[in-house]
């Protein structure tokens, strides 16, 4: 219950959830069916990171443009804006379960439209179509779960949604590995996500509606049965008491505000529950993006050869055991979300994020000044025509010392030719083409032309390892839980929709500018940048998050309604009513 605003949950463990859905196994097939919508928004966020590498090879003008490249990843979260703000529409008005249909038809559109498309802006137009479903999926599958479980399991089979997610990243990249030596390599890439989206799409035909969105529209009978299905025999009568006591006072605040889309939303921001919920959906949503996350999977190829790993298959390879942690992450939270709270795994994981963040940062800026130098003479003498343009003035007879390493190079838009006797030792700055990396190959060595040969580029690897580690059981599922369980329920579409536009916004300002930041910033001024980001997140989770774990839907409202502080805040306002006192 809820006393004084503060939540007193009984602790429940991982295996609680195993037990209940084990003599319950309809409770995992409703999670599990749902879920493949995370495993599709995990796919279509994931995969592009290796088809860009292949994309850019296809076609020159991808290779040359950074602004194009940051335009076919961001374009599926513009479309996912979109999908979200309409998603929480059509959730309230057509249901959980005709949202997640629809999301699957808009995600085998796009998989078709960009397996077979001629130009980028044909596969711009699948993107925005996978963006659509992505946005509707991202905040009905944890929805559906969410109004499908138990109270005591909620948060770990929510946390199933959210593993599916990180699996469908790491199947992303097992599929990319899979398809680098075929032909076609990006089309099989982007095509293979038509195959769950058909699978979910027969699963959830033969599954019901969730039972709170059925109570709400009087359809009280099929509720009943399905919450039948899912609660022992002695706890489905509590629970059609507590939906019918929400929804009463539900339709009495309807009858006073309206039901139109502008009347709810109205109605959303003059109710202090939901303005309460919505600053702390919205906020957990926006750090989530802004600790860099998405950066790191949809980029995570060209971050590892940022960090000197230039082969495209290492850096698919080292980018698949970052994504594969963070599933195992993922698994971890459904042990500990029930037992230690929403709010304080998400509190532990933004510091974990600050530190590696900040560890990142000093790393990629080490390697960035102990870059190998420039020879003049290798530089001059590779072959004709080949010195960097930026640079041909420096290496004349008279022109005094450079100063240059690979890092100017590369920053000069040219590409660097390792040595062939030392890795680190001086290369040549060359021309940026195919026709140079070709020579360069052609004698042994290693070209390199997003990042540098480093001795520092193992610890970026660890690093950025263990900032999904820390990321992954925290921010990374958490916030769709809290997001799942914080509105009443005549507002729950409505505000999980706002959230999840909130989420996708920010995701695409960071998506978007990422690749700009590195080259104004360079890799350690973006890490660092993030860091400050995260620090300004943390701040507001701790000030505006509530507890809400082992909570009923009704008694999350009543918290919400008795207004919350964080207890160090709590205390010092107790201190000062005692001082009044006396």
């Amino acid at each position: 219950m809820v006393e004084g605003g503060i939540a007193k949950a009984d602790k429940t463990e991982f295996t609680e959830c195993w037990r209940t859905t084990w003599k319950t196994p309809y409770i995992m097939r409703l999670a599990l069916s749902a879920g493949i919508g995370g495993l599709l928004f995990g796919y279509d966020t994931g995969v592009i990171s290796g088809a860009l590498l292949f994309i850019k090879e296809d076609f020159d003008e991808v290779d040359k443009k950074t602004w194009l490249q940051s335009t076919i990843v961001s374009m599926a979260v513009a479309g996912a804006i979109v999908g979200a703000a309409v998603g929480g529409w059509i959730n309230d008005r057509f249901g959980r379960r005709m949202s997640i249909l629809i999301a699957d038809v808009l995600f085998l559109i796009g998989a078709i439209v960009m397996a077979f498309a001629p130009a980028p802006w044909v596969i711009i137009v699948g993107r925005i179509f996978v963006g659509f479903g992505v946005g509707m999926a991202s905040m009905t599958s944890p929805l559906y779960i969410s109004e499908a479980s138990p109270a005591r399991i909620r948060g770990a089979l929510v946390s199933t949604n959210g593993l599916l997610i990180t699996g469908g990243q790491f199947f992303s990249y097992l599929i990319n590995l899979a398809f680098v030596h075929t032909p076609g390599t990006w089309r099989w890439m982007l095509g293979v996500a038509g195959v769950p989206a058909i699978v979910q799409f027969v699963l959830m035909l033969s599954l019901p509606e969730s039972p709170r969105w059925l109570y709400r529209k009087d359809r009280v009978a099929e509720s009943r049965a399905i919450l039948e299905r899912i609660y022992p025999e002695d706890e489905v009568e509590a629970e059609m008491e507590a939906l019918k006591e929400s929804v009463e006072a539900e339709k009495a605040d309807e009858a006073i505000i309206g039901d139109s889309f502008g009347a709810k939303l109205k109605g959303a921001f003059s109710n202090p529950v939901v303005r309460r919920g919505l600053a702390a959906g919205v906020t957990v949503q926006v750090a989530q993006q802004f600790v860099g996350i998405n950066t790191v999977m949809y980029y995570s190829p060209s971050i590892v050869q940022f960090a000197g790993y230039a082969s495209n298959s290492t850096a698919m390879a080292l980018s698949l055991i970052t994504s594969g942690l963070n599933a195992i992450g993922s698994i971890v939270s459904m042990m500990f979300v029930d037992r230690y709270g929403r709010r304080k795994l998400m509190i532990i994981s933004m510091f974990g994020i600050i530190s590696c963040l900040i560890i990142l940062a000093t790393v990629f800026s080490q390697a960035a000044i102990h870059a190998p130098k420039i020879d003049v003479l290798e530089s001059t003498t590779f072959s004709s025509n080949a010195t960097c343009p930026a640079f041909a003035p420096l290496a004349t007879p008279n022109a005094p010392p450079s100063g240059w390493n690979c890092m100017k190079c590369l920053k000069s838009e040219c590409g660097f030719c390792a040595s062939g006797v030392q890795p680190y030792a001086p290369g040549a700055c060359v021309v940026l083409s195919d026709d140079m990396k070709a020579t360069c190959h052609s004698k042994g060595r290693t070209y390199f032309k997003d990042g540098c040969p480093s001795k520092f580029g193992f610890l970026a690897i660890v690093f950025l390892g263990l900032y999904i580690v820390v990321y992954a059981p925290g921010m990374g599922t958490v916030p769709w839980i809290v997001n799942s369980e914080i509105y009443p329920l005549r507002y729950r579409g409505l505000g999980g929709g706002i959230a999840a536009v909130s989420n996708w916004v920010s995701n695409l300002i960071v998506s978007e500018s990422f690749l700009s930041l590195t080259h104004a910033l360079g890799s350690s001024g973006t890490f660092l940048l993030f860091a400050g980001f995260s620090t300004i997140g943390l701040f507001f989770i701790w000030l505006l998050v509530p507890e809400t774990k082992g909570l009923q839907f009704e008694e999350v409202e009543k918290l919400l309604e008795a207004g919350y502080k964080p207890s160090l805040l709590r205390r010092r306002k107790n201190k000062a009513k005692d001082v009044d006192t006396a």
